[in-house]
């Protein structure tokens, strides 16, 4: 089944090389990810998200902690996390493959009413888990990436084969802290409150005593939650959501450097050049030349 698989995503590819290694297909919400290098560490954020790995490898570091994505290994993401991932195993001959779609909260809360039950617990429950996919995953992923090649059976079929998709995350052992986030008024739920908050306008000034009140958390017990779910502080958080705003606006082009650093919310072009090229690796200006060079 996995061999099929990366045969139909490297058909799928054929000619789109142009457009980079992430291609969306017409089954709505489904990437297709092949790349045939190896690349460097890059800081992302990663949305809800389930993405199955088919062919080489990827790591992901989350605050301190690193994650190894391997072949047919599911990868699940709950709740919105600033994350630095790399590809290190891949070549033309064997590329990195894998399959991407986003989770879609309400679906998976409708299915908890009907499943609460049978759900498995969990004793580790994290915001960001790989483990191995069962065949049955692996199956609902196979149909469902097959729906590109038939439009008209997509429009029914996809629908029910997402469904599918959640109830066997929601029954798995990487399914653990989504299953805590859709419990009512979770931990995880207050902190994916805060973290809406944060993003809703990542240039206000933060409170993390506001942030605690909204969560109905004392401030210290509020603090050990966020970092526990997104492997940060609260204040490192909204950085990095402007550092990440910062990067997509100096790619979009037509800014400056000092326009887009107080449009991210920053008071000193100076203090956001320093703290970018620690978190890029290199400046907001030579990012900048990196573009027009290209």
């Amino acid at each position: 089944m996995i061999q099929d698989m990366i045969s139909e995503v490297s058909s799928v590819v054929e000619g789109r090389r142009d457009n980079g290694p992430a291609h969306m297909l017409d089954v709505p919400r489904l990437a297709v990810v092949h790349d045939p290098a190896p690349t460097q560490l890059e800081a992302h954020l990663y949305r809800p998200i389930l993405c199955v790995v088919l062919q080489g490898k990827k790591e992901l570091w989350i605050g301190e902690r690193k994650v190894v994505m391997q072949p047919v290994q599911a990868l699940v993401v709950s709740h919105d996390v600033p994350v630095s991932t790399r590809i290190f195993q891949a070549t033309p001959d064997k590329p990195y493959v894998a399959l991407v779609i986003e989770l879609d909260l309400a679906m998976a809360r409708s299915l908890v009413g009907e499943i609460s039950d049978a759900m498995p617990s969990s004793s580790v429950a994290r915001s960001v888990t790989a483990g191995r996919a069962d065949h049955g995953l692996l199956d609902a992923m196979r149909r469902l990436l097959a729906l590109h090649a038939t439009p008209a059976d997509a429009v029914v079929m996809e629908p029910l084969v997402r469904r599918e998709i959640h109830y066997r995350l929601l029954m798995a052992d990487q399914g653990g802290m989504l299953r805590e986030l859709l419990r009512l008024d979770s931990q995880a739920g207050r902190i994916a409150k805060a973290i809406r908050h944060i993003q809703a306008d990542h240039t206000a000034a933060l409170s993390v005593a506001d942030l605690a009140s909204l969560a109905g958390m004392s401030p210290s017990t509020f603090h050990e939650h966020f970092k526990a779910v997104t492997g940060t502080t609260p204040l490192q958080y909204q950085k990095d959501m402007r550092l990440l705003e910062a990067k997509r606006l100096l790619q979009e082009g037509g800014r400056s450097v000092s326009s887009i650093a107080f449009d991210v919310g920053y008071e000193s072009p100076t203090q956001f050049s320093r703290e970018y090229s620690r978190k890029f690796g290199a400046s907001p200006r030579q990012h900048l030349r990196t573009l027009v060079d290209a």
